[in-house]
């Protein structure tokens, strides 16, 4: 009878009868191509980061479908992504503007810092003060002395209303005391940067890119400084804000991946450690270099949460004082 009842239940054992198996009763993730949504259009910063690491995640997660859903500042393809299945296959590739900008600025149904779960942040793109060669400023100290000396003559430009490059001009003129310098939104870097080289502008808060850093080294423009907190590897001979004097000058518009709230951890965790290891090898940190990017090389779910909650305590006060308002 012992026999008979042992070979009973190895029988049942074997049909996988005698209780749960998590090892085999879990799907393997992922089993389908993974969907990234980049909130913009084609062409630019964003959608070049989120097709490297689309290309370098094929050897790590599998297959990847970059699907560009620009508009709203990026609410569009943000809501898109919070309003997905939990499950791994919809992550955003989300932005300064779009976790932080919109939630305080705006009065949208989805609140995107609590709607989304942050998996990585992948690197910043740092803004930069670009002048003019006319204008009489060689650093952050002589444009504060100009802006000074000629109150209300002065204007910025920007990419547009509430974007990281308006936010870090507010920011500059309240730290130094020249708030009489007038921002002037623009749709978009690439007519402020046509009117800065023509002359028409004088002064341009930008995204720090590659063309911008070959149109200063080639003398057509003269970047001052930069916002970040240390100095950029594509540009080591610019001084940060910061060595400039200003202190607290810090503007990252920075770009991470983020999943729908709910999500499981045991996923979340899985991309998070497949983008470290694409992190960690050179020719990719190299080609988001190249796109005008500082690559983050020890980003975590928990780290990405907390550089979150500190951006969204920074500039909450910065955008109430401004008044921003978007709808």
């Amino acid at each position: 009878m012992r026999l008979g009842a042992l070979a009973f239940g190895l029988i049942l054992l074997g049909a996988g009868l005698l209780g749960p198996q998590p090892a085999f009763a879990q799907a393997k993730y992922p089993e389908r191509p993974i969907r990234l949504i980049v909130p913009s259009a084609p062409g630019g910063v964003a959608d070049a980061v989120g097709r490297h690491w689309a290309d370098r995640m094929k050897a790590l997660l599998g297959p990847v479908v970059v699907e560009n859903q620009g508009g709203a500042g990026g609410l569009v393809g943000g809501a898109a992504v919070a309003r997905a299945s939990p499950d791994g296959y919809n992550i955003l590739l989300g932005s300064a503007g779009v976790l932080i900008v919109i939630p305080i600025a705006s009065h949208a149904s989805h609140d995107l810092a609590r709607d989304l779960t942050p998996i990585s942040i992948l690197g910043v793109v740092p803004v930069g003060f670009v002048v003019h060669p006319s204008l009489p400023a060689h650093n952050l100290e002589e444009l504060v002395h100009y802006a000074k000396a000629n109150p209300g003559k002065l204007s910025y430009g920007s990419s547009g209303a509430g974007t990281m490059t308006h936010l870090a001009g507010e920011l500059f003129k309240s730290l130094t005391g020249t708030g009489d310098i007038v921002h002037v939104p623009y749709k978009g870097a690439g007519q402020s940067i046509a009117d800065l080289i023509s002359g028409h502008m004088p002064l341009v808060s930008l995204n720090v890119s590659g063309h911008v850093i070959a149109l200063h080294r080639s003398g057509n423009v003269r970047l001052l400084a930069v916002t970040t907190p240390a100095r950029l590897i594509a540009a080591p001979d610019v001084p940060t804000g910061i060595e400039a004097g200003v202190a607290n000058m810090v503007a990252l518009n920075f770009y991470g991946l983020f999943a729908p709230a709910g999500t499981p951890k045991a996923i979340v965790e899985q991309v998070a450690q497949a983008t470290g290891r694409g992190m960690a090898d050179d020719e990719f940190r190299q080609k988001l270099v190249a796109s005008g990017f500082e690559p983050s090389l020890d980003s975590s779910p928990e780290a990405a949460q907390r550089f979150v909650d500190g951006e969204i305590g920074r500039w909450r006060p910065v955008i109430k004082a401004i008044g921003l308002k978007l709808e």
